[in-house]
């Protein structure tokens, strides 16, 4: 299972890991930490030498009930950053969480390697398109509404049923515009209460049938800190749990604000494996 990025095969067999650098002033863990050109590269470098295999810029926070952000002022949030971090770290493999077909565009041609998008196309039909003719892998994540009334969205009749299906109709959409490299993203914590997340997480393995690498994003988020009683600060060992768990349930991507502890769980977890 391999993904090709700027030409280069990356070889899935083996999980890898994606750090989060949110250029956001409101992001739920991070919002407003990484400002300035010192504070992004620091926190570049501190992933990748703690072995991060991609780095996901978001410029758009995608929390709960978060203000909108306008097309123009994204793109001026990614563009430089794209720029600030090839020019240190020519290799580094840049993922861009964007539901925005502009948006990807834009940040592909300024270098970035990937697509991330929370909304599988729904939110701006020219994406998957977009993605198609950009010839880059694309992460579709399972998401209802968007960020601003996704939570007010949380019912199904069989939510695992439902999630399957829609990745069954968003991947032939992206085969059909000639998308290579599909990866699908449950969306935990997105339209879904704290009871659905761990219900979905029980059945991953279920996603496997696509036959797709499978990405999961866990890190510190609610369903984590808000069942253990606690903080988004406090729940570092709850993300290793689950991203624990997803691994053995067959996640190929792990995408992270702690890339050392997600780097510590995918080596010991090899190590029973051989």
């Amino acid at each position: 299972m391999t993904i090709n990025c700027k030409g280069e095969l990356i070889d899935l067999s083996e999980p890898k890991v994606m750090g989060i650098l949110n250029v956001t002033p409101n992001s739920f863990y991070d919002g407003g930490r990484y400002k300035t050109d010192k504070t992004i590269l620091d926190q570049a470098e501190k992933m990748l030498e703690q072995g991060a295999d991609f780095i996901d810029l978001g410029a758009y926070s995608s929390k709960p009930s978060a203000e909108f952000v306008s097309e123009t002022e994204e793109i001026n949030r990614l563009v430089p950053t794209i720029d600030l971090l090839l020019k240190e770290f020519p290799d580094v493999l840049l993922s861009i969480d964007t539901f925005r077909a502009s948006v990807a565009k834009e940040s592909i041609l300024a270098g970035a390697a990937m697509i991330n998008d929370i909304a599988g196309g729904m939110l701006d039909e020219k994406m998957i398109s977009t993605v198609g003719e950009l010839k880059v892998p694309y992460i579709m994540m399972h998401m209802r509404g968007n960020p601003q009334t996704m939570q007010m969205m949380t019912t199904y009749n069989d939510l695992v049923k439902e999630v399957l299906q829609y990745f069954s109709e968003r991947i032939a959409l992206a085969r059909e515009a000639k998308i290579n490299d599909v990866i699908i993203d449950p969306g935990f914590g997105f339209a879904k209460t704290l009871e659905q997340n761990y219900d979905l997480m029980a059945k991953l393995e279920l996603f496997n049938v696509f036959e797709i690498p499978i990405l999961v994003g866990i890190s510190r988020k609610s369903m984590i800190y808000k069942l253990i009683d606690a903080t988004a600060q406090e729940a570092l060992n709850g993300t290793t749990v689950l991203n624990t768990i997803a691994l053995q349930k067959g996640a190929k991507i792990l995408r992270v604000h702690d890339v050392k502890e997600a780097v510590e769980t995918r080596k010991i977890l090899k190590q029973l494996a051989l």
